[in-house]
């Protein structure tokens, strides 16, 4: 590690820049660094008329609610959150409430009872109205900050969808044995159905340009949506790109809520959704 500051690289802005929008700093950062290499770090301008759509499915998340909403609104992106609670028990619902009268971003979408991820994400997909829809997990495993990283590719037109994956170089925590196994022979099984290349098909990020999901029946209730929508967008031969992002997985303890049966679960639907819907 250089701790030298002379040799540590620096970029410097306008003697303005603390009264400068985040489009004025964004605009001065390209003008400094170059646009090659402000693309290169994750530096880009959003379109005038952009909009996310944050879709976050819900259940029994008390105690990381309040915070990844937090995470997802400090994000410099024009959104909407739809929340979906599916069928919460333990005191989510009443936090929800609160957040959603509070915030004109936010919508709460309630499912009497817990019908799982799935069809969490139908609800949410359906009421969705932005130029690219975000699903976002509600454990804190995931980091709102590689939002402008997942979009990045959709922006400038390489990509229909965005997958952000775990494996490629970014730090992560230490973290279970059989669960990584598990994960590297599901995504394994489904790239060779599918004919992809992904190092992470059963990621919690995936990111959908406007139009992408519009054709696509999400089916699954469970945590099988994962496998089931690689499938379907591999069959509408959807330009898919990979790029690393952060992760800070849970345990049991902490609450993670997948297991083995959904593994099995998943098996099925890659062979199923690789033939049909």
């Amino acid at each position: 590690m250089n701790d030298n500051p002379k040799h540590s690289p620096t970029v410097h802005f306008s003697s303005a820049g603390a009264t400068q929008s985040k489009d004025d700093q964004v605009t001065e950062a390209i003008r400094v660094l170059g646009p090659a290499v402000a693309a290169r770090m994750g530096i880009y301008p959003l379109p005038d008329d952009f909009k996310l759509s944050v879709v976050m499915p819900v259940f029994n998340e008390q105690a990381t609610i309040r915070e990844i909403l937090r995470r997802v609104r400090q994000t410099p992106i024009p959104k909407e959150i739809l929340v979906v609670d599916d069928g919460s028990t333990d005191g989510t619902a009443d936090l929800l409430s609160v957040e959603a009268e509070n915030n004109d971003d936010t919508l709460v979408f309630t499912h009497q009872v817990n019908q799982g991820k799935g069809a969490a994400l139908r609800t949410g997909i359906a009421h969705a109205s932005g130029s690219v829809v975000i699903v976002q997990d509600a454990d804190l495993e995931y980091d709102p900050d590689d939002y402008l990283r997942l979009l990045q590719p959709i922006i400038d037109g390489r990509a229909d969808v965005v997958y952000g994956s775990r494996f490629k170089g970014e730090a992560e925590r230490v973290h279970l044995f059989w669960h990584r196994m598990a994960n590297g022979v599901l995504t394994l099984l489904s790239n060779a159905l599918n004919n992809l290349n992904l190092t992470d098909m059963e990621t919690g990020y995936k990111a959908f340009r406007n139009g992408v999901l519009d054709d696509i029946v999400i089916k699954e209730n469970s945590f099988g949506v994962e496998p089931e929508l690689t499938a379907k967008i591999a069959r509408h031969n959807c330009r898919i790109y990979e790029v690393p992002i952060s992760y800070s997985g849970r345990d049991y303890s902490e609450g993670k809520k997948i297991g083995l049966s959904d593994a099995l679960v998943a098996l099925w639907c890659i062979v199923r959704y690789r033939f049909g819907d």
